[in-house]
């Protein structure tokens, strides 16, 4: 069972993890031991929410495919163990990032003494920049 929030938890019977073969440096264990944890998870046949799933279709990463399936190769360690838990964790922290809603801006007014400010700035840099051209006789 895969922890969300206090609320959300997915089964895990829905995350598919298979072991293979990690690609890079590792010497005799990289070819004879599948380290590496390739973690696929179906957004559209899970169990979570409605709006999660919809937020995840939405975002723009590529770890997504347009099938909604969410694919994550885990070979950061070199024991299988700790690459399931990282892939995991990277799964627990993309779902929960979907859940974030982002505070909505609201639109200000610059204050008239900041206007005054920023207007008094630009006259006295264009003055000094007007000192630098050639000095007529």
């Amino acid at each position: 069972m895969l922890r969300i929030s206090r609320l959300i938890a997915i089964p895990d019977a829905e995350i598919e993890l298979h072991a293979i073969r990690a690609q890079g440096a590792g010497g005799q264990n990289v070819n004879k031991v599948s380290t590496a944890i390739h973690l696929r998870f179906d957004i559209n046949a899970s169990s979570l929410p409605d709006d999660y799933k919809e937020k995840l279709r939405q975002l723009t990463d590529r770890r997504i495919s347009g099938d909604g399936i969410i694919v994550i190769k885990a070979q950061r360690y070199r024991s299988q163990e700790k690459n399931r838990e990282d892939a995991l964790a990277r799964l627990q922290a993309l779902i929960r990032s979907a859940g974030i809603t982002p505070k909505k801006r609201t639109a200000t007014k610059p204050t008239r003494s900041s206007v005054k400010r920023r207007i008094e700035g630009k006259t006295q840099r264009g003055q000094l920049k007007a000192l630098r051209g050639k000095v007529s006789e």
